[in-house]
């Protein structure tokens, strides 16, 4: 079974919620997948699919979704195709001295975004479904997008790479905007 097994049907899959911050879950480091948790993994790709494309986003990772387990999706293919990849126990071995600027948004802040400094390409080890190990070169968004479901998986938000003035005040309207939606 692939990532791409879950694709025929996730239109028709009601998508799964997606915590909001300030969750605890958020914040605190994924622990990796285990054999054991492979069932529980593969039972929440079909909503957590349905949720990232119906958001509409282009990465999510599984604190998200209040699942405290080391994956994530990503999928920056162009609008009305898709690419889906499913990292399971994500690591960056490598990063490039080059850094990038981009606009970051996130699922779990809504409406929030920032520009961001990271590398401009990465190396990423991770397990498929399958459980063969894979290593991938990303730059560019795909960099961009994978470091930033890394770092969930690492307790950290995108704003967490802002001075603190800007994230203070990013998280300040984030919580005005969900209080006003209540």
């Amino acid at each position: 079974m692939t990532e791409f097994d879950f694709l025929s049907s996730v239109d028709d899959v009601p998508p799964t919620p997606i915590l909001i911050a300030p969750q605890a879950v958020l914040r605190t480091p994924a622990r990796p997948v285990r054999p054991e948790d492979m069932s529980l993994l593969r039972d929440s790709l079909p909503g957590m699919f349905s949720a990232m494309y119906k958001a509409p986003g282009i990465g999510l990772a599984a604190p998200q979704i209040g699942l405290g387990l080391r994956f994530a999706l990503v999928d920056v293919a162009d609008e009305g195709t898709r690419d889906p990849i499913l990292m399971i126990n994500p690591e960056v071995i490598s990063e490039s001295d080059e850094m990038a600027a981009r606009e970051e948004g996130c699922l779990s802040l809504p409406n929030q975004y920032a520009e961001v400094v990271r590398p401009h390409a990465v190396r990423v080890r991770y397990r498929t479904l399958d459980g063969r190990v894979e290593e991938r070169d990303a730059d560019d968004l795909l960099a961009t997008c994978m470091q930033h479901e890394i770092d969930h998986l690492d307790g950290i938000l995108f704003v967490d790479h802002l001075s603190s003035l800007k994230r203070n005040m990013l998280m300040r309207r984030l919580a005005k905007e969900q209080k006003a939606r209540r």
